[in-house]
């Protein structure tokens, strides 16, 4: 049974502790992090951006193989299935599938019109009992061709989105979807604090969570965040391990090209920087 971020989120920020959220792109993933999530006795949210989604020909295929897997691996953690940095159509598309989460990503829109459509989600989602994530300031890097420079949000406009009734605010504070950079300036704990005093006892949500030093994870926990998404690091370590196996000529001996054979090193992979997060964030135990 699927359910959405707010109750979890809200054990997180006062347990102060972080609920990874973790983007899926196929079944390997999904069964990878849900594994995981109950061996680490863990709360987990499974991301899913509208790219990842037509990929997987749809939300509707996603919400039934996850809903599949709930049931054929008995997982008994709290699992949410949310819809990351979606647009307008995406929202009202993910809701309809049977989304337990969505995040509406209208950082590109002027406030006023960024507004006016949050609220109409959040009073559409609220109605169904289900999350919604908000962003404000966009976030750095690139997260399916929109780009964003690692703009740094204002507390002010932070505390106007979080008034619209949103379960969960996506703040900008320096950080990058994808690599950072050498040059990478790191985390703003200056506007952090601000923005936590502003929307307080609103969970703040740390995007681009790949490659950000443990300690300024840590300390971004401890100001607020409650919810952080990684995905990089998961497509790093699957494609390394499969690289190794290939490269080792293991796909040539006897069955090795199986694809349950290719692809379980990946899929371990994923296992090990999935359990690695989640005692990074504290949320082993937390379910």
């Amino acid at each position: 049974m699927l359910v959405s971020v707010t109750e979890m989120l809200k054990k997180a920020k006062e347990g102060k502790y972080a609920v990874g959220q973790f983007n899926i792109n196929n079944l390997e993933w999904t069964k990878a992090i849900l594994l995981t999530a109950q061996e680490c006795n863990s709360p987990v949210i499974l991301g899913v951006s509208e790219g990842a989604g037509k990929y997987m020909t749809g939300f509707k295929t996603v919400v039934n193989m996850v809903n599949g897997m709930l049931e054929g691996l008995k997982i008994t953690v709290p699992v949410a299935v949310h819809l990351d940095h979606g647009s307008y159509q995406g929202a009202l598309d993910a809701i309809d599938a049977g989304f337990s989460s969505i995040m509406f990503d209208g950082s590109h829109y002027p406030i006023d019109e960024n507004i006016e459509k949050t609220k109409e989600l959040v009073a559409l989602a609220n109605s169904k009992g289900i999350s919604v994530e908000a962003e404000v300031g966009s976030i750095g890097g690139e997260e399916d061709g929109v780009v964003g420079a690692g703009e740094v949000a204002d507390p002010a406009e932070c505390k106007m989105i979080a008034d619209l009734g949103v379960d969960i605010l996506a703040a900008g504070i320096g950080n990058i979807h994808g690599k950072y950079p050498e040059n990478w300036q790191g985390l703003n704990f200056e506007v952090l604090e601000e923005i936590s005093r502003a929307t307080h006892p609103m969970p703040l949500v740390l995007h681009g969570g790949t490659g950000i030093p443990e300690d300024m994870i840590k300390r971004a926990i401890s100001l607020g965040v409650s919810k952080i998404n990684v995905n990089t690091e998961c497509q790093l370590a699957f494609a390394a391990a499969t690289r190794k196996y290939v490269e080792a000529g293991k796909d040539l001996e006897g069955k090795g090209f199986d694809p349950r054979k290719l692809l379980a090193p990946g899929f371990e992979a994923i296992k090990a920087t999935v359990k690695e997060k989640m005692e990074l964030f504290g949320s082993v135990g937390k379910a």
